[in-house]
């Protein structure tokens, strides 16, 4: 099989074709530019640095172009990195889809999207689940195909559904074994919270923040959306049934800092605010542990306020 780019060891040279998922000319300290890019395959994302690039280069090496790679592979500050010695554009004859090289959610898209509809449909309050229908069938094709961020945490091809479904499995515990939880405000809450990273972001491949992303944000492009499917629907924009809805979404992130206009003045927008949080670092620290070896350190994940997380020699197996 050939080799991915997690699949060769620190200080082993590389040779693989690989998807430049970003890419950002930058000046040197001498003056001279050079380009910080993060190569991408199935495997997962490293970044690396070409050095002196010219006029050429940058045309040519830019985010969603296919390349062969090679160099070797190192770490720098306990990240992982490539140092590049020879990078040229995939030719016509050779595999240059950039669909090859993007990682894909741990599960089926049409199982997970079997999966969302049941949940849906177990939203008994008839405004939730009419607004999230209906927003659900208007998005469903990007909803199923994007990322649910440009990095960090389920940064693949399928992983903003795969976040939201985990979610929804979680929010099915916490209902179960604290009942005063309305399970069908949680469940709309859930399925809506990420929805704008459809308009946010470009999408799977070289993803970048669209010109609506980068100005207004998922949270204000989702509740406008929420807004007018229930204008559609004739519902009440005044009613508490709509205020709650948008409740959930606008306080997702927690606090204000963090892009959330109010902070979780609900039992189901805190739960939801706190199952979202919980998801994203799961995932990001899973991620990077299992690029570890037993008995190191992972990288300094950015994300988890710079922390490194051990990956144990030996670890107790699930039952």
């Amino acid at each position: 099989m050939t080799k991915k780019l997690y699949d060769y060891d620190v200080g082993e040279n590389v040779s693989l074709f690989v998807l430049i998922k970003t890419s950002e000319t930058r000046i040197a300290k001498n003056g001279n530019k050079f380009i910080a890019i993060n190569f991408s395959d199935k495997s997962g994302v490293i970044s690396a640095k070409f050095w002196d690039a010219s006029a050429k280069d940058i045309e040519q090496f830019k985010a969603g172009n296919v390349v062969y790679l090679k160099g070797k592979r190192e770490n720098y500050q306990n990240n992982p990195q490539i140092k590049i010695a020879h990078l040229r554009l995939a030719k016509e004859d050779e595999p240059r889809d950039p669909s090859l090289y993007v990682p894909d959610a741990p599960e089926e898209t049409r199982k997970m999207k079997e999966e969302l509809e049941e949940y849906l449909e177990k939203i008994e309050n008839k405004t939730w689940h009419d607004v999230v229908k209906l927003l659900f069938q208007e998005n469903s094709e990007q909803f199923l195909a994007f990322p649910a961020a440009k990095s960090n945490h389920h940064a693949y091809s399928g992983g903003l559904a795969y976040h939201t479904l985990s979610i929804l499995r979680m929010a099915e515990a916490v209902s179960g074994e604290y009942p005063e939880v309305n399970k069908s405000l949680l469940y709309a809450g859930a399925i809506l919270h990420d929805m704008g990273k459809t308009l946010e972001l470009s999408g799977p491949v070289a993803t970048t923040y669209t010109l609506e992303g980068n100005l207004l944000g998922h949270i204000v492009l989702i509740d406008e959306q929420i807004v007018l499917a229930m204008k559609k629907l004739d519902v009440d924009l005044n009613s508490e049934d709509a205020v709650l809805l948008r409740h959930m979404i606008v306080s997702h992130h927690g606090l204000l800092e963090y892009g959330s206009p109010v902070k979780p003045l609900l039992l189901e927008a805190d739960v939801l605010h706190q199952l979202d949080n919980l998801d994203a670092s799961i995932q990001m620290i899973r991620n990077s542990v299992s690029r570890t070896e037993g008995g190191a350190f992972t990288e300094r994940l950015f994300a988890m306020d710079g922390r490194m997380f051990y990956h144990p020699k030996v670890k107790e197996k699930n039952d």
